[in-house]
C-alpha cells in the first residue's frame, strides 16, 4: 500500500488568519510513528515557521496535488478545489449557509469527501476539536478593550483604558499579565463612581464562555447569581460582579405555564421566547457565547434596545461582547461581521444604524468571527492535540470504499457531509438549500 500524503493548507480568507490546524510536533508523530508524508504549503502568514515544519519532517511545497486529504483551518475557495481529494475544514454550510453553497455544489462535482471539525463529537454530541475556548479568551481581552476606548469617549478615567487588543499581545501570557495588571489597580484604586456596580454577565458555560470567563480570574471579581441582580445598589468599587445566565435564565416556554424544560428547548427552541430583557439594564458588559441558529429565540433586541435607548439615551449597558457573533442572531443588533483590525461598531437603536468604533449613542459591540486568529500560536497548538486522534485514520481511509468500510470511526463517519461526492445521510436536508 502506498504512503499516505496529507496537505497542510495555507490559510488565505483574510490577512488576520494565521493558524494552522496540524502543528509540528503532530506533524513529527505522523511522520515517524503512522508513516504518513506530510506536505506543507508554503505560506507568509502562519504563525509558526516553515523552517520548524521542516524539522519535524514535513515537505515545504507550493502543489498540494499530490496529497489524498487536504487539512485546512477556513474554507476552500471553489476554484482551488480537486477532483476526488478528501477535504477536512470548518466549512460553514451545516446550516445552509447561502454564501457557502458554491463550495458545496463544487465539492460534489469534483466527488470530494468533505469532513467539518464542527460535527465531530462524542455520544453526547459534546464537540471533541474546536478554538471555542480561544475565542472566549480573545473574545473577552476585546471586549474589555472596546470598554476602555468607549469610556475615554466619555471620559470617564478607567484602567481599561490600558487593554490592548488581543492580537497585540505576543502571547497569552503577555495578555493575562497586563489583565492582572488592571485588576491590580482596580483593587488599589477602585472604578469609578459612575460604573457602580460594574457587572459583566456571561452567556452560556460551553467552552467559549468558559474561556472568557477564565480570564476574570485577572480581575477582582465576586460571583453573583442572575438573581441577585436586582439586589445590588451601589455596589463596592474595588469588585467586578461576574453573573453566568444558562438556558433557564435566557428563556421560557410560550404560551404555557410550565416549566422550563432544557431537553425540550434543545429540541424546540421555536417553543420558547426570551425572558431576558430584565436582566440588561444591570449590565454593565455582556459576553455572548451562547449556540444559536434561526429557531431559537433572540436574547438582544433591536426592538428592546430601541425602547430602552428612547426613555435614557445612556444606558449602563456599554459594551456587548458577541463572540458567536451570529449577524442580526441572538444579539440582533450584531448587523455586519467586523475583524480584529477594526472589531467593533456602535449600534444606534434609534436610527437602526452602526457605525465603526466605540463613539455615537447606543452600545459597542465586538462582532468578529475569527477570534481565535488573534491567538495564533496557542489556538493552533489546542487545536492540532484535539485533532491528532482522528488525522492516521482519516489520512489511511480507503475512499474507494463504501462510508462504512472506508475506516473511518464513529466520530468521523458522523462529521463527513460529503463522501464520493454525495451527502451523507445525516445531512441530506442541505439539498434543499444547494437548489
Amino acid at each position: 500500500m502506498a504512503k499516505p500524503v496529507i496537505g497542510i493548507r495555507r490559510e488565505d480568507k483574510n490577512i488576520w488568519e494565521r493558524r494552522a490546524p496540524i502543528v509540528p510536533e503532530h506533524v513529527a508523530a505522523l511522520v515517524r510513528e503512522h508513516g504518513v508524508e506530510v506536505l506543507l504549503q508554503k505560506s507568509n502568514l502562519r504563525v509558526i515557521p516553515e523552517a520548524d515544519y521542516a524539522r519535524a519532517g514535513a515537505q515545504v511545497v507550493e502543489d498540494l496535488s499530490p496529497c489524498c486529504v487536504i487539512f485546512a483551518v477556513k474554507e476552500v475557495p471553489p476554484t482551488l478545489l480537486q477532483k476526488g481529494k478528501t477535504y477536512v475544514f470548518f466549512s460553514h454550510t451545516i446550516k445552509g449557509q447561502a454564501h457557502n453553497m458554491p463550495m458545496l455544489r463544487r465539492m460534489m462535482e469534483l466527488g470530494c469527501q468533505l469532513i467539518d471539525y464542527e460535527k465531530l463529537v462524542d455520544e453526547q454530541g459534546r464537540r471533541l476539536v474546536f478554538f471555542g475556548r480561544h475565542a472566549g479568551l480573545a473574545g473577552m481581552i476585546d471586549t474589555l478593550w472596546a470598554l476602555g476606548q468607549r469610556l475615554e469617549w466619555e471620559k470617564i478615567p478607567s484602567p481599561f483604558a490600558a487593554v490592548k487588543r488581543a492580537y497585540q499581545y505576543a502571547d497569552l501570557g503577555q495578555a493575562r499579565t497586563a489583565l492582572t495588571e488592571v485588576g491590580r489597580r482596580i483593587s488599589a484604586e477602585g472604578l469609578p463612581e459612575a460604573l457602580v456596580p460594574f457587572v459583566i454577565g456571561f452567556t452560556g458555560y460551553g467552552h467559549v464562555s468558559k474561556g472568557a470567563q477564565e480570564l476574570m480570574e485577572c480581575l477582582p471579581t465576586r460571583r453573583i447569581s442572575p438573581s441577585e441582580l436586582g439586589t445590588l445598589r451601589g455596589g463596592d468599587r474595588q469588585t467586578i460582579y461576574q453573573v453566568e445566565f444558562k438556558e433557564e435564565h435566557m428563556f421560557e416556554p410560550v404560551g404555557t405555564d410550565r416549566p422550563f424544560d432544557l431537553q425540550d428547548y434543545f429540541r424546540h427552541p421555536e417553543g420558547y421566547r426570551s425572558r431576558f430583557e430584565p436582566y440588561l439594564p444591570h449590565l454593565s458588559i455582556l459576553v455572548n457565547g451562547i449556540y444559536w441558529e434561526a429557531r431559537c429565540p433572540k436574547l438582544v433586541t433591536k426592538d428592546y434596545l430601541k425602547r430602552a435607548y428612547a426613555a435614557a439615551p445612556r444606558q449602563r449597558l456599554k459594551v456587548i461582547g458577541d463572540i458567536t457573533c451570529d449577524l442580526e442572531g441572538s444579539i440582533e443588533c450584531n448587523v455586519k461581521s467586523m475583524d480584529p483590525g477594526n472589531p467593533v461598531f456602535t449600534y444606534d437603536p434609534l436610527r437602526d444604524a452602526a457605525t465603526d468604533g466605540c463613539t455615537g449613542d447606543g452600545p459597542v459591540v465586538l462582532a468578529v468571527d475569527n477570534l481565535p486568529a488573534e491567538l495564533p500560536w496557542e489556538a493552533s497548538c489546542d487545536f492540532s492535540a484535539a485533532l491528532m486522534p482522528f488525522v492516521p485514520e482519516i489520512a489511511k481511509a480507503d475512499t474507494a470504499a463504501a462510508l462504512d468500510d472506508c475506516g473511518f470511526s464513529e466520530p468521523v463517519r458522523k462529521a463527513t457531509i460529503l463522501y464520493q461526492g454525495r451527502l451523507t445521510p445525516g445531512y441530506r436536508y442541505l439539498e434543499k438549500h444547494l437548489s
